[in-house]
């Protein structure tokens, strides 16, 4: 699978990421085929977080893959804290509490990345930047970053965090493309106008952060899969269209849409199924053209100005 570079930093990754929230429901031969299929395809980068399953879902990866040292060395990995039980938590004390948790649910010394969950409204940027450098320091993470985050959230963190703040994952699909739409009806009074994320994604390629598109195949927030979905029949209808003349599936067309744009964005895929990870791999090949693009968002409902 080809690679592009995480950030600012020299970590050089896989283009899709596997996600790994809903691994805490498969029995052990189910998550050993999804990794080794992963392994195969070259998809080496795991997104966890620390509430995905209660933490069972690291466990469930960790056993899956063996970890071991020299396995350890072979696959990038990237976990999140932040969220409790009905509140969000950026203290110093709980992000070091969580990453040793998530550490030893992963049988690991070390994160490759670790991201902050999303935004806590408490936040006290001096606290996270003492716990960057503690984990940074101790070795226990190499990389950081941020998710759901606005330009000015990050802002006020890089004020006192010292660490380049290397990726920021964001829900982002040809049905939840609002960062898009945004910038295409600049100055408009038109449903698509209003920017609801502060222009973030300008903002990440300025600054070179990574976006990781999570729910790359989600409509919105609650109204689950476009793909194959009959209340989408004009875009199930272009990606079917498009995806027979390259010879691929609409889930492949649909995740190499989010590839083609130049952010180089790194989408986060979170399907358990051998079969639909594979057409996921197949996106990474797949380039659409100028035309293609514009006509699957405009198949997604977004009008040009």
């Amino acid at each position: 699978m080809r690679t592009i570079q995480l950030g600012s930093s020299d970590l050089d990754v896989p283009v899709v990421a596997v996600g790994c929230m809903r691994m805490n429901a498969l029995g052990k031969r189910d998550a050993e085929a999804l990794v080794a299929a992963a392994l195969e395809e070259g998809m080496t980068f795991f997104d966890h977080a620390d509430i995905y399953g209660g933490g069972r879902s690291e466990e469930v990866f960790a056993e899956a893959l063996g970890m071991n040292a020299r396995v350890r060395e072979q696959v990038i990995l990237q976990s999140k804290c932040g969220i409790r039980e009905g509140r969000y938590d950026f203290s110093r004390d709980h992000i070091l509490t969580s990453v040793d948790g998530i550490l030893r649910r992963l049988r690991t010394d070390y994160l490759d990345v670790l991201l902050l969950h999303r935004p806590d409204a408490l936040v006290e940027p001096d606290e996270v930047a003492a716990a960057f450098d503690e984990l940074e320091r101790e070795g226990k993470v190499r990389h950081f970053g941020v998710s759901n985050h606005h330009p000015l959230q990050i802002e006020l963190l890089r004020k006192s965090v010292r660490q380049p703040l290397i990726a920021n994952q964001l829900q982002l699909s040809l049905g939840h493309a609002g960062m898009v739409a945004s910038g295409i009806n600049v100055n408009m009074r038109t449903d698509d106008g209003p920017d609801r994320d502060g222009y973030v994604l300008d903002y990440c390629r300025l600054n070179d952060i990574t976006v990781q598109p999570w729910s790359p195949f989600q409509a919105g927030f609650f109204q689950g899969v476009f793909v194959g979905n009959p209340e989408f029949p004009e875009l199930n209808a272009a990606l079917d269209e498009i995806g027979a003349d390259h010879g691929v599936s609409s889930t492949t067309v649909a995740l190499a849409w989010l590839l083609r744009h130049p952010a180089k964005m790194q989408p986060v895929i979170g399907t358990m199924n051998v079969g639909r990870l594979h057409e996921c791999a197949r996106a990474a090949e797949v380039e659409l053209s100028r035309e293609e693009w514009y006509a699957l968002y405009r198949a997604a409902g977004y009008g040009l100005p």
